[in-house]
């Protein structure tokens, strides 16, 4: 049998064998860290409403590792914040990324949580505009989920400056953090979401991901669905 052979049965192997243990827990960012807070939003012109519109959110911060590595090994890192609104909420999906023109676009594994976090893809706003999101902590958060405690992380739209994140006073407890289920596809606005075909497969992976380790999952939203996986 080819190595090439061998090789692919034992990465589906692997898979496999990874869903089968996250039955009661992520099958990603498995260890993370949620916490209260509130999103200040100072504007821009993106054609977004969040985007754009001074104001104040009030806000959920998750922190977490995107494989579970042990404390102190590189992992792709995670933020997500969700925005919380009169209607749906937005949940806001970023993860640890390179610093470069092309790098920006793709997840790298770091150390600390003291780095650059990204939305890989773009986001489409209400003026048919593409933006890529990204995030930055203003202070240290710090190299291993237990000693996060607080954070004032800045938003930014292609660049820009938009917002600011903050949260102090700990973490909320083990039971909230497992129970969350963020939906980056459907949690959107009109005016803000991502865009590309490949979100068709995002949508079905975090639906079947969340029934199966029995968290209650965001409600349906075929338009919002069908909103991002438009050809970008």
């Amino acid at each position: 049998m080819r190595p090439s052979v061998i090789a692919g049965a034992a990465l589906v192997t692997a898979l496999g064998v990874r869903i089968v243990r996250s039955r009661h827990r992520r099958f990603l960012h498995p260890d993370g860290r949620s916490f209260t807070g509130e999103l200040n939003v100072w504007g821009l012109h993106t054609g977004a409403g969040l985007l754009d519109r001074p104001a104040r959110h009030d806000v959920t911060v998750r922190i977490s590792k995107g494989a579970g590595t042990k404390p102190g090994r590189a992992d792709v890192l995670g933020l997500v914040v969700r925005v919380h609104g009169p209607g749906r909420d937005l949940d806001l999906l970023l993860s640890t990324c390179g610093q470069g023109r092309l790098t920006r676009h793709l997840p790298v594994p770091r150390r600390t949580f003291d780095t650059l976090y990204g939305s890989i893809l773009a986001y489409r706003t209400g003026t048919a505009r593409k933006i890529y999101l990204s995030a930055r902590p203003d202070a240290p958060l710090g190299h291993d989920l237990d000693s996060i405690t607080a954070g004032r992380i800045t938003l930014l739209a292609d660049d820009h400056p938009f917002g600011r994140v903050t949260f102090a006073g700990g973490p909320l407890p083990a039971r909230t953090d497992a129970a969350s289920a963020f939906d980056p596809i459907r949690n959107t606005a009109p005016d803000l979401h991502p865009t590309g075909t490949i979100h068709g497969t995002r949508a079905l992976a975090y639906r079947l991901s969340q029934l199966w380790r029995g968290a209650h999952p965001a409600a349906p939203a075929p338009d919002a669905v069908r909103r991002s996986v438009a050809p970008g």
